[in-house]
């Protein structure tokens, strides 16, 4: 009965409202500015484990940025950042000072230190319902004030949000969806502006204090501040919880019911169900167990939860994709599903143990496979396709997949074959396949050899699920083209007149099949000129050894990874690593800023992902002790918040920034934290677990022939 009394006059509590404020007018400045989103190097992704709480958020180096709802396809905010002044001298955002990052099964508690204060924050989700919720405690040596700044960006778009105080909350809808920001203890004064003119942080940063109090604003981008009744001396703690539903009625309810709750017991409910995920998995022995516990748990939170088996690539917008409405006017596209990153992650689960959602995975590449049987370049969570070029790995890739799980059901095969039919019979600008639309860094048509490698091991596990549901003639065609591509793809990709060795090796790709001709192209990414084919290499050579193609004995394979290792790779404090491929743009400009489209030149950096894949190849070639530093160096890339990066920077690092750790990239990218799983279980296994059996039989074990 006790119990139930505190209870109810909890919920009394936080349902009374703040003072009367008086209605300062319409706030000026209507639309305001879109700031685009805050950079992709995050240093935190966080969501609770039950279905039941479909929110997501980011941290970047100091606050919150964005959260996700209803799915990972749909930000739902750019920012929830808190402020410290003493209404005088100075007035700072969590995000401007120093924070320290721990992370506990993806709860997160940082620690920001400014001018003689400090404040302890700790992130989590409702796993009940789909709130975030945030601890903040505040500790000075005199009394300060705080604030709350949240930036909607509901249904992924800022311009059409409304904002209004609804008794102790800041309200923010846009037609179909709602968000509710309030606290425990309440909010002593709110305000709704315009981003850049009337918003809090603007009036906090010229004034020291909010000097404004705006009742509602919209539409527009939209800046909503909540004054903390926290002063670091009297009142040290308060609860912040953002809400979400499908409109302000239901927005409200949730965020009030995240609130009645104890922060603590939420958190302890939090952790335990991604404990009880852990629990259920293996661990393997060559692996740092923070990192990779952290890595397991990154590909399981990067599952939607309305769409089962949909795994995005990065809940972040690196460079442009963040900032430039003209290249990304809705965001996209590290939120979407890619077929070739969902089979490294799908790959790296099955080894953990987690079967069952690799074969969600599988699922979901069935629901959106194409008419004519080819895969989207990538699509959204629901399904819907994004962009759509043709890559002919993506289409090889998931026959892979759904041959490492053995399904035998009809629509799997009926998905095999069509995705089987799709690669032999594809043609497109007078070439046929295996030559590709985009090969594997989607900048280039071309005879790609790590294409190849896909769709020669997808067309052999074809053939081998095909034969095994009764079609002995289909399996022995796709064998026969598959055994076909495996003995010309050096006549398509290897040079033997190149400038990087007298030996002949592997080209990044050639784009008309000829590698001794000096044909030229650009290869993209704000690159100012034209190159020569052979000329350009590419790490991606490996998936020929790597999906039992090629022997790591092949003559020129071993020369190819020594003229790659001349060309691309760099060795960093924190490991060696490799560029993606000769003249690679994707990346920062020379003094450090974002990549733009069809701006100054910018430069790839080295990618992680890399060391992987040349211990998997190091595997195979006999050398696990190498493999093992593979793996140390890719966990030496991670960042506080255990987060590992797409790349690191190179030799030609800005000032400031060390070679071998982040870039502003894409962080986390669920490719490079399933990379690091499948190479420690690789280490334990003594061979790739990636490796499919039933091409490495038909290519090395049988002599190379493919009898």
């Amino acid at each position: 009965m006790r119990r139930r009394l505190l209870s109810a006059l909890a919920g009394l509590f936080i349902m009374i409202a703040p003072p009367a404020l008086g209605d300062t007018g319409t706030p000026p400045g209507a639309p305001g500015v879109n700031p685009g989103y805050p950079p992709a190097d995050k240093q935190g992704f966080g969501t609770a484990r039950p279905a039941g709480s479909p929110v997501w958020f980011t941290l970047g180096r100091g606050g919150l940025t964005e959260t996700f709802h209803p799915d990972l396809s749909t930000p739902a905010a750019r920012r929830l950042d808190f402020v410290v002044t003493d209404g005088e001298t100075f007035v700072q955002r969590v995000s401007d000072v120093p924070v320290r990052t721990d992370q506990d099964r993806l709860s997160y508690r940082r620690i920001a230190r400014g001018r003689g204060w400090t404040a302890t924050i700790t992130y989590i989700t409702d796993p009940a319902r789909p709130s975030v919720m945030v601890s903040f405690e505040l500790r000075s040596h005199r009394p300060l004030h705080s604030y709350v700044l949240h930036e909607p960006t509901l249904s992924a778009k800022g311009a059409d949000d409304q904002g209004k105080s609804v008794g102790d909350a800041l309200v923010a809808t846009d037609g179909s969806a709602a968000s509710a920001l309030l606290a425990q203890p309440p909010f002593s004064a709110t305000s709704s502006g315009y981003l850049g003119t009337s918003d809090g942080w603007t009036d906090l940063s010229r004034h020291r204090a909010l000097t404004s109090r705006y009742p509602q604003a919209g539409p527009g981008n939209l800046g909503q501040t909540g004054q903390l009744t926290v002063d670091g001396v009297r009142d040290r703690n308060v609860v912040v919880v953002l809400g979400y539903g499908e409109n302000e009625q239901s927005a409200i309810a949730t965020a009030r019911a995240s609130a009645q709750q104890r922060f603590h017991d939420v958190r302890r409910a939090y952790v335990q169900g991604w404990e009880e995920y852990l629990r259920g998995l293996k661990t393997p022995a060559s692996a740092q167990r923070a990192v990779y516990d952290s890595s397991l748990l990154v590909l399981a939170a990067s599952e939607d939860k309305h769409n089962r088996g949909a795994f995005i690539a990065s809940p972040s917008e690196p460079w442009a994709f963040g900032t430039n409405p003209e290249l990304s006017p809705t965001p996209g596209p590290y939120h979407l599903v890619w077929p070739r990153d969902l089979y490294q992650v799908a790959t790296a689960l099955i080894a953990a143990g987690d079967r069952d959602a690799a074969n969600r995975a599988v699922d979901h590449l069935i629901g959106v496979q194409q008419p004519d049987g080819h895969f989207p370049q990538n699509n959204t969570v629901s399904g819907r396709p994004y962009w759509t070029s043709i890559q002919l790995d993506e289409s090889a890739l998931p026959i892979v997949l759904a041959w490492h799980l053995d399904r035998r059901d009809e629509k799997t095969i009926s998905m095999v074959r069509r995705a089987a039919d799709f690669i032999v019979g594809y043609e497109q600008d007078g070439f046929s396949a295996p030559w590709s639309q985009q090969e594997r860094w989607e900048n280039q048509s071309g005879y790609s050899p790590g294409t190849i490698a896909a769709t020669i091991a997808g067309l052999v596990c074809a053939a081998d699920m095909i034969e095994r549901s009764g079609d002995a003639a289909t399996a022995q065609r796709y064998r026969s083209i598959a055994d076909d591509w495996a003995a010309r793809v050096e006549s398509w990709t290897v040079t033997s007149n190149g400038p990087h060795s007298a030996q002949p090796y592997y080209l990044r790709l050639t784009k008309d099949g000829r590698p001794n001709e000096g044909t030229a192209y650009n290869p993209g990414d704000n690159y100012p000129g034209t190159v020569d084919q052979r000329t350009q290499v590419d790490p991606s050579f490996l998936e020929l050894v790597r999906l039992g193609v090629k022997s790591p004995q092949d003559a020129t394979i071993r020369n190819t990874v020594a003229v790659v290792d001349r060309v691309l790779g760099e060795i960093t404090p924190t490991g060696q690593f490799w560029h993606r491929f000769t003249n690679d743009g994707y990346g920062e400009r020379a003094d450090g800023g974002p990549w733009d489209i069809g701006g100054e030149r910018t430069y790839g950096r080295l990618w992680p992902i890399f060391a992987g894949e040349r211990g998997e190849y190091e595997l195979l070639a006999g050398k696990p002790h190498t493999a093992k530093s593979r793996l140390r160096a890719i966990a030496a890339t991670a960042n506080d918040g255990m987060m590992l990066p797409e790349q690191v920077w190179d030799h030609q690092a800005p000032p400031g920034e060390r070679p071998g750790t982040p870039t502003t990239s894409a962080t986390p990218l669920v490719w490079t934290h399933a990379q690091y799983i499948r190479l420690a279980w690789s280490i334990d296994a003594g061979k790739p677990v990636e490796q499919p059996a039933v091409v490495a039989d038909r290519y090395l074990n049988s002599g190379g022939t493919g009898g």
